[in-house]
């Protein structure tokens, strides 16, 4: 199934990433980019959104220099538009992988595509490894593990949840009972023509 595909690379993305546990730390990734596979999107996709949440958890030290801070909006702004580039990539891989499919009259539209989906089930691993974090915290007050834990097994059952309508939107696709539509990102506060103060400072 292309969930569990999905989950175990979403896996080791994270555990990689928490071996140096730093923002800073280089990217590689183990797939073989010229080998234009999914498991190379999906692989690079965690990653970003991996960096992406520990960017989030600096940025809310409340102790933070105003100009450290100001960086990092800026990076997690840059990260946003790979988040949502690399979403696009899917989807595309996706569109060329059922491209010959014969769609069928009655068919119908998911409210998300495919690779949208993957996006939840991305951020998804990373708020089951932290939970699992905090669930495990031997510093932790007896209230605090059994609050985590209960959260923890909520999202365990949304993963699994939204891995099988995941599988099951692409078993749609494959066999034309659903169709994809994707459309592009039309973001307009990172174009200089669209953003007003950017367009001002031109």
């Amino acid at each position: 199934m292309f969930s569990q595909k999905a989950n175990s690379i979403f896996q080791k993305v994270i555990d990689l990433y928490h071996v140096a546990n730093t923002v800073d730390q280089p990217f590689e990734n183990v797939y073989d980019r010229n080998a234009h596979t999914i498991e190379h999107l999906l692989y690079r996709k965690c990653w970003i959104d991996t960096v992406q949440w520990h960017y989030e958890d600096i940025i809310r030290d409340p102790n933070i220099d105003p100009v450290a801070a100001l960086t990092l909006k800026r990076q997690i702004d840059a990260s946003n538009q790979d988040r949502t580039d690399m979403v696009e990539y899917i989807d595309s891989y996706f569109l060329e992988q059922y491209g010959d499919v014969e769609v069928k009259k009655n068919a119908t539209i998911n409210t998300e595509s495919p690779a949208w989906a993957v996006d939840r089930l991305s951020i998804l691993a990373l708020k089951i490894y932290h939970m699992n974090e905090e669930a495990s915290r031997e510093d932790a007050s007896t209230e605090h593990i059994a609050a985590c834990q209960k959260k923890l097994d909520i999202l365990l059952e949304q993963r699994i949840d939204l891995s099988t309508a995941l599988d099951q939107l692409l078993a749609d696709i494959a066999n034309g009972s659903k169709y994809m539509k994707v459309y592009k990102q039309m973001k307009m506060y990172n174009d200089d023509e669209l953003n007003p103060v950017l367009r001002a400072r031109k």
